[in-house]
C-alpha cells in the first residue's frame, strides 16, 4: 500500500450504482488516500434515477452505521468531510443507439430489489431533501458543468476521473471541452471492455462498452486523430484483469455476516451492524444470480478500478505517448484495438489487431499447432478462457438503425486496417486478489482477514 503521508488524490467518480459500484464507492469513502470531489451518476446497470437514489441509500447506511457505532467514524474519512462531494445527475442514455440496462443481475432498483425485502433501507422523497448537507451536496447543474468546474478550479493534472459505468458522461465532456481535458485531467481509470476473454454481456462485449460503444470509441480510439483522451494518462481495467478479483460469498459469511444466505432468508437489521445489514441486503439477490451461473462469489470489477486509483495517483511528469507509470505490484501494457459500435452481434467488442499485438503468433507459426499448445496450457483467465459471469441485458428503447459512420459523418475504412485503433494502457497485473479482499474486508466492515 502507498504511504498515507502522500497528498490525497482528488477523484471524480462516474458511476451507475449497481451492486459492485456501491462496494466501490464504499471503498472510496473508506480510503484516506482519496478525496471525493464529485459523484456523477449515469444510466447503465439500471435507469439513471434509480441509480441516483442508490447514492442516497448508500450514504444513509453509512450514516446509520456511524450513529450506532461512533467509534467507526475514523474508518470512513470521506464521509462528512470538510468539503462535501457534489452529487450530479448524468446521462440518461448512450450517445447513439438503443438504451440497455443490466437489471437482470442488479435488479430494477440496481441493488437486487432490496426495497421489496427491506423497506427500512428505502430513501423517501423527504429524506432526499432533508439529508445532512455534510454528506454531499446534490446539484441541479449538469454533470458536464460539475466536472468542468472541478477540473478548472483544481491544480492542473491533479484529478483522477474514475469511470465505473458507461463512459457517456466523459465522452460528452471531452466532445465539448476537449482542450480542457487534454490540458487539465490528471488520470482516467476506466473499467470496461474485454480483450482476450469472452464478454459478460454478449459473447464478445463487456457491459459498460456494450451500453455505449460510441462513447468508448470516441474516448479511446476516435476516428478523428487527436480528438480522444490523452492516452498517456489513461488506464483501462478490462474483464481480463477484473474478473479474477472476487468476494467469495462463503468468505463473506465467515468473516462479515454469519447469518448471510439469500433472498429466501433476508437480512434482519436488528441483529447486525447497519452497514453489514445494507451490504447483505443487496448481496442476497446477487448471490442467487451468481450461483445460478456456477460461481458462489461476486466479481469486483468496479472495485478494482477504485483500488487502482487508491494506489496510483496521477504522475507529476508525463511523457507524451508513454505508458502510464504505476505503483509496484501493478503493471500495464499497451494494446491496439478498435471498438465495434453497430455490429449485429459484436456491439461493444474490442477488436484487437493481433497482427501488431503482443499476442500475435510468430511469423510462420502453424496456427493449429499453436492453438493446441494453448489449449494444453489450461491457463485460467488467459487468452482462451474466462470465468466472467454473463449478464443478461434488457433493451429499453431501440435507436435508429444507422451505420457508425452515418451517425458521425466519417468515411468508412475499407483498407483492412483498424481505422481508429490506438495503443491503450491495459492493466495486466495487480498486487493480487487476496490483497484486494483484505483491503475491502478491513476498510468496509472493520473485520479481520486471515
Amino acid at each position: 500500500m502507498p504511504s498515507l503521508n502522500r497528498q490525497r488524490t482528488p477523484v471524480i467518480i462516474d458511476t451507475d450504482p449497481g451492486v459492485d459500484d456501491v462496494l466501490a464507492i464504499l471503498l472510496a469513502l473508506a480510503s484516506p488516500e482519496l478525496e471525493i470531489l464529485a459523484i456523477i451518476v449515469s444510466f447503465g446497470n439500471t435507469d439513471v434515477h434509480a441509480a441516483y437514489a442508490n447514492v442516497y441509500k448508500l450514504y444513509q447506511a453509512v450514516g446509520r452505521h456511524i450513529a450506532a457505532h461512533p467509534e467507526d467514524k475514523e474508518r470512513f474519512p470521506n464521509y462528512t468531510p470538510l468539503v462535501p462531494p457534489i452529487l450530479a445527475l448524468g446521462s440518461h442514455g448512450p450517445l447513439h443507439g438503443g438504451l440497455h440496462f443490466a437489471q437482470y443481475f442488479h435488479g430494477k432498483d440496481g441493488l437486487g430489489n432490496i426495497i421489496e425485502r427491506h423497506p427500512d433501507l428505502n430513501v423517501s422523497f423527504s429524506d432526499k431533501h432533508n439529508h445532512s448537507k455534510s454528506d454531499f451536496v446534490a446539484t441541479t447543474k449538469s454533470a458536464i458543468d460539475v466536472a468542468l468546474d472541478l477540473l478548472e478550479s483544481r491544480p492542473e493534472r491533479s484529478i483522477t476521473y474514475i469511470v465505473l459505468g458507461p463512459p457517456t458522461n466523459l465522452a460528452m465532456l471531452n466532445r465539448e471541452h476537449h482542450q480542457i481535458i487534454r490540458m487539465r485531467i490528471g488520470r482516467v481509470i476506466m473499467m470496461g471492455g474485454a480483450l482476450d476473454v469472452p464478454g459478460n454481456t454478449t459473447a464478445v462485449a463487456e457491459f459498460n462498452f456494450f451500453a455505449d460503444p460510441f462513447a468508448a470509441k470516441d474516448l479511446l480510439c476516435p476516428v478523428a486523430p487527436g480528438s480522444g483522451l490523452p492516452l498517456e494518462r489513461v488506464v483501462l481495467a478490462t474483464l481480463d484483469i477484473t474478473t479474477p478479483h472476487e468476494l467469495p460469498f462463503p468468505f463473506y459469511t465467515q468473516h462479515i455476516d454469519p447469518t448471510f444466505e439469500s433472498t429466501s432468508r433476508p437480512s434482519i437489521g436488528s441483529v447486525k451492524a447497519p452497514l453489514t445489514h445494507f451490504t447483505s441486503s443487496f448481496l442476497e439477490h446477487a448471490r442467487e444470480i451468481m450461483v445460478a451461473f456456477g460461481k458462489d462469489a461476486l466479481e469486483l470489477h468496479d472495485v478494482v478500478a477504485v483500488w487502482c486509483a487508491i494506489e496510483n495517483p496521477p504522475e507529476t511528469i508525463v511523457q507524451e505517448n508513454a505508458l502510464p507509470g504505476l505503483s509496484p505490484g501493478w503493471a500495464a501494457v499497451k494494446r491496439k484495438f478498435d471498438i465495434e459500435r453497430t455490429g449485429e452481434v459484436t456491439r461493444g467488442m474490442l477488436v484487437v489487431d493481433r497482427r501488431e499485438d503482443q499476442t500475435a503468433y510468430s511469423p510462420g507459426a502453424n496456427r493449429s499447432e499453436v492453438q493446441s499448445l494453448l489449449e494444453q496450457s489450461h491457463r485460467p483467465h488467459g487468452l482462451l478462457e474466462s470465468t466472467s459471469v454473463p449478464a443478461q441485458v434488457e433493451l429499453e428503447s431501440e435507436g435508429p438503425c444507422k451505420g457508425a459512420d452515418e451517425w458521425l459523418g466519417h468515411p468508412t475504412v475499407h483498407d483492412g486496417s483498424l481505422g481508429g485503433s490506438m495503443d491503450v494502457a491495459c492493466i495486466v497485473s495487480t498486487p493480487g486478489k487476496d490483497v484486494l479482499l483484505r483491503l475491502l474486508t478491513e476498510r468496509l466492515w472493520g473485520a479481520s482477514y486471515n
